[in-house]
């Protein structure tokens, strides 16, 4: 059920561990459309911008994605957890959506590997039993936009006006999520015969992997490392990550890819192909609803090759502020926005999808193959 509902002031709750009593959900957009559905897992309030994914699967691996960190994660696909979960799918340590919500949360699984006490056990409250396709349909009609969701008893539900009050703290756009997302100190990955620099942003562990499995170590390292410091491992070439957030709020990275440009060989993925594109003087803008899922068609424009790909982000580089020596490599076949560049001269890539999603499943795969040969 949707209802236009017009409200004022809130406070955040801190969550608890529900009872066996069935529980009630609340989610209120900031346009003040409120729509109503059961609660699972904890109790409490979640905010963050409201954002779908169109996969029908791999949704452990959306949930740990650090980029949904910040983010009221919808899944359009209508039942979500038919294959419980493992511990081999995270891409990190924690879940990084802020809440969940679906049509139909399934128990597939024992106790344990079932997704919604997967859920609960890391506090993270969700929302099933509403209307998914009427939610995904309001969001591409009216944009992307801050929600918060209250999972409350029947007889506890909080007043409109204190999901107001929650709503206008929300600053999803204006956050450096990279800062809270990447790692404290540098790790070290595989025993390859070339060493890449990764600089992390809110990586997928997906990435790693795919680097280590080409005969490569990986240094991951903390956002905030200097360019200088960078260089002082001698790597063979440095990978920019994906990430959340706004790439605008993210310039302290911005800063140092610039003194490494032309140093040496870069790749950037997602927020790290923005943040590639922002060091090279190209502008941002935000996309109405954004790009989630693992059905996004992308066309290679020097060979006209088109392959399904992986997608996370909800920013898109301005192809009429690229600098002459950018290229736009790839372009969605949907919306013609920017899917990858290559510098003319450099050897300088990025892919805004995610090469390493496997959708296709090895669609993208050549991509890290042709960088990591320039590299060596």
């Amino acid at each position: 059920m949707v209802a236009i509902a017009q409200a004022e002031g809130a406070v955040d709750t801190p969550m608890k561990a529900s009872s066996s009593r069935p529980l009630a959900a609340t989610l209120m957009l900031t346009d003040g459309t409120c729509f109503y559905g059961r609660g699972a897992g904890v109790t409490g309030l979640a905010s963050g911008e409201l954002v779908f994914t169109t996969a029908m699967t791999g949704y452990q691996e959306a949930l740990t994605d650090p980029s949904y960190r910040g983010q009221l994660l919808m899944f359009t696909y209508p039942l979500i957890g038919n294959y419980g979960v493992s511990a081999g799918r995270a891409q990190s340590d924690s879940l990084q959506a802020s809440g969940v919500i679906v049509a139909t949360l399934s128990d597939a699984g024992s106790d344990q590997r079932s997704l919604g006490s997967y859920l609960a056990r890391h506090g993270v409250p969700t929302m099933h039993g509403v209307d998914t396709r009427a939610i995904a349909l309001w969001t591409r009609r009216h944009g992307a936009m801050p929600g918060v969701m209250s999972i409350h008893q029947e007889e506890h539900a909080p007043s409109l006006a204190i999901l107001r009050m929650m709503l206008d703290a929300c600053s999803y756009d204006t956050r450096d999520f990279v800062a809270e997302s990447t790692v404290a100190r540098p790790e070290v990955h595989g025993a390859g015969s070339r060493r890449v620099a990764l600089l992390d942003c809110g990586n997928k562990r997906s990435v790693i992997d795919e680097l280590v499995r080409r005969d490569t170590q990986v240094i991951v390292l903390p956002a905030h490392t200097s360019a200088a410091d960078i260089m002082a491992l001698h790597p063979a070439g440095v990978v920019v990550s994906n990430g959340p957030g706004n790439p605008e709020c993210a310039m302290h990275v911005v800063e140092t890819i610039r003194e490494l440009y032309g140093t040496v060989p870069l790749f950037g993925i997602c927020l790290g192909h923005q943040l590639l594109a922002l060091a090279a003087g190209a502008t941002t803008y935000k996309l109405k609803f954004g790009h989630r899922g693992a059905n996004h068609p992308v066309q290679d424009t020097a060979t006209g090759h088109a392959f399904v790909t992986t997608q996370n982000h909800g920013y898109a580089v301005d192809a009429d502020s690229l600098p002459a020596d950018l290229l736009v490599s790839h372009r969605n076949l949907n919306d013609d926005t920017v899917e990858g560049l290559r510098h003319r001269t450099l050897p300088i890539r990025s892919v805004q999808f995610h090469p390493e999603g496997a959708p296709g499943p090895k669609d993208a795969d050549v991509l890290l193959d042709e960088w990591l040969g320039i590299a060596a």
